[in-house]
């Protein structure tokens, strides 16, 4: 584990406190736990989790469908 000071705005001193509450977390280094990993859920490009990798390569491996046309398309998924 990695131990920091830092200094945090009021504003974003709430904000902890809140989620802290909210989700019934022993400090402040929990609260920012939480909000990192909801970053990277949300905001961190999938390409950058090596899940991703894995799953592209899946997906890259498998062989290609051949539909030709756009209509051909619309007529084999029945669009």
């Amino acid at each position: 584990m990695v131990q920091a000071i830092i200094n945090i705005d009021d504003r974003t001193n709430r904000i902890l406190n809140i989620i802290k509450a909210k989700y019934d977390l022993k400090n402040k280094s929990e609260a920012i736990d939480l909000m990192a990993a909801e970053y990277e859920e949300e905001i961190l490009e999938p390409a950058l989790k090596p899940e991703y990798i894995e799953k592209l390569k899946r997906i890259e491996s498998q062989k290609a469908i051949e539909v030709g046309t756009a209509e051909n398309f619309r007529k084999r998924y029945n669009l």
